[in-house]
């Protein structure tokens, strides 16, 4: 068995688990999203594009103070 034998077989093996490992991080932020408590994090990454002060908040803010 020569080294490129060995790096072709390297090769192959590398290339499944970063697909597996990839898709299993697509799985689980999907169902991390489903089981947010509702919250929705698109929102947030675009508070980037609408930061001018008549922009309506992403969220209710919270003070630590029952109303």
């Amino acid at each position: 068995m020569s080294i490129a034998n060995i790096q072709g077989y390297a090769y192959v093996v590398a290339m499944f688990v970063l697909i597996v490992a990839f898709y299993a991080y697509i799985y689980h932020l999907y169902t991390k999203r489903k089981n947010a408590d509702g919250l929705d994090y698109e929102k947030y990454s675009d508070m980037a594009l609408n930061d001018d002060i008549s922009d309506t908040p992403v969220a209710d803010r919270f003070d630590g103070k029952k109303k």
